[in-house]
């Protein structure tokens, strides 16, 4: 059951996109890798803070616990000391409106384990697509904060753990598609992902040409065609898991 900080609440109150909500969903759907990863970080947790990325957003809220959601806000949260057993969330770190009070106000009424569900600002230039739009993932890089940023905000102790993007990803951020450049041609799937609405319709056209060039001239695949056949990519999708 999901509950808001308010009371109960059905999904498509705060935003989970199941392939209903929004034109988005065709591109962008909780990848069921991504989901079992945080149910399994969660251990034994019954009840569970979720944080949302927000209306429109995918949703990683854990199905199988007693949830209560709450959108980002840059003051206290509505909960007394260590409510929960457990607290979650999942691709929505550039949008707390104060992320280091956020997370501490997170720890401060969670008991358990803190599982974010993040990238790694280091690590996103090293996917092919810098290549072709280095402006696209340069902005992207700077939506999110660094992992040490994070692990010194929660406190206690922290572990990171990489997590491997399926070849058939079905949450279409730019990663997803590390096997399948042709889909970031499609203007929908690029309207999915907030990185490509970073940069002017200029800088997203010249980048989208180089990209098609390449793939039409065969040089895409001279250089990372063995991406084809690869079961999974260990991108910048980073767990987070803090402990008290």
């Amino acid at each position: 059951m999901t509950r808001t900080a308010d009371g109960p609440a059905g999904d498509a109150e705060h935003g989970r996109i199941d392939g209903t909500v929004d034109g988005s969903s065709r591109h962008r759907r909780p990848e069921p890798v991504f989901e079992r990863a945080i149910r399994v970080a969660l251990g034994q947790a019954d009840t569970v803070l979720h944080l949302s990325a927000g209306a429109g957003a995918v949703s990683y809220e854990p199905r199988d616990r007693d949830v209560t959601a709450v959108e980002p806000a840059a003051g206290a949260l509505p909960f007394a000391d260590g409510s929960f057993d457990a607290a979650s969330s999942a691709f929505s770190l550039p949008v707390w409106p104060d992320l280091d009070r956020g997370l501490a106000e997170v720890r401060r009424v969670t008991r358990g384990p803190v599982v974010l569900l993040t990238r790694d600002p280091a690590r996103i230039a090293d996917h092919w697509l810098a290549e072709y739009t280095p402006e696209v993932l340069a902005r992207e890089a700077r939506r999110w904060p660094t992992l040490e940023r994070v692990a010194d905000a929660l406190g206690g102790q922290v572990t990171t753990t990489r997590v491997p993007i399926p070849f058939t990803c079905v949450d279409g951020f730019s990663e997803a598609y590390y096997a399948r450049p042709e889909r970031l041609l499609d203007a929908g799937a690029r309207r999915a992902d907030p990185a490509w609405g970073a940069v002017d319709e200029m800088t997203a056209a010249r980048s989208v040409a180089a990209l098609r060039s390449a793939i039409e001239d065969g040089s895409w695949d001279a250089r990372h065609g063995r991406l084809r056949v690869q079961p999974s990519y260990q991108g910048s999708l980073v767990l987070v898991v803090a402990q008290p």
